[in-house]
């Protein structure tokens, strides 16, 4: 089972690994694209008020764009660690045990506009890139990704179950029609139900950490679900591919 989590804008900015080497990376058929992105990135960082355009940022912003200026040297830490945020919150992976941390490495992925997908593990520094952004000289992200980011992660999911967690910008990266997709609803008293930003992230982590700790290994929607109710989160199956959590 591969579930893919989103990132974050939010990131740490600590770090004691070595700088970023792309070869270090999972998928390395990505490789190439991920080069041309962070160079890309890099080189943008040099005009202040073009990175602001181009990544949406306010003139109190200006570290986010030094953070991309310094990408290629700049200390890493594993994505696990790097992305922080509601989601990342409500997965509490600092709270795993030796084996649920295994496990995280085994079972997490982590969209990302600038590496495509990486693993939990994956040692990458702070970085500014959000999934809407348009690079000076390429057309949309989704553009740059979509021929080969698809492919890339099924042949990491290498045939089992990919449960995709990832908010709509990101998916547009890598379209997974096959994967199990979460849609979280918050239900008023009358009955209705509408989403909300700050429950969809929580309740994604929450069950991005049931997945992640349970001992079974689900192959369905069915499984999916079982391992949600079991963690103690209300669902139900609205599709053959879309579950429905309940807040």
């Amino acid at each position: 089972m591969l579930v893919l989590l989103p990132p974050s804008e939010t990131k740490s900015t600590d770090g004691a690994d070595a700088p970023l080497d792309l070869a270090e990376l999972s998928m390395p058929g990505l490789t190439a694209t991920r080069e041309i992105l962070a160079n890309a990135l890099v080189e943008l960082a040099a005009d202040a008020e073009a990175s602001q355009a181009a990544l949406g940022l306010g003139p109190t912003q200006a570290d986010e764009i030094e953070r991309n200026a310094k990408l290629w040297v700049s200390p890493t830490s594993p994505a696990l660690r790097r992305y922080t945020g509601v989601l990342f919150d409500a997965l509490d992976a600092k709270t795993f045990t030796k084996a649920q941390h295994s496990k995280a490495l085994q079972r997490l992925g982590i969209g990302s506009a600038l590496f495509g997908t990486i693993r939990a593990g994956d040692p990458i520094p702070a970085y500014r890139l959000s999934g809407n952004s348009k690079l000076p000289g390429f057309g949309t992200l989704a553009s740059v990704w979509r021929t080969e980011l698809p492919d890339a992660i099924r042949a990491e999911a290498d045939g089992g179950l990919i449960v995709d967690l990832r908010s709509g910008s990101y998916q547009q990266l890598g379209p997974l029609k096959e994967s199990v997709i979460a849609t979280v609803l918050t239900e008023k008293p009358d009955g209705s139900r509408s989403v909300v930003s700050h429950f969809n992230k929580h309740h994604k982590g929450l069950l991005a950490r049931a997945l992640t700790i349970t001992r079974a290994e689900p192959t369905d929607l069915k499984g999916v679900a079982r391992v949600a109710e079991k963690a103690g989160l209300r669902v139900e199956i609205a599709s053959e591919r879309e579950l429905v959590i309940l807040t």
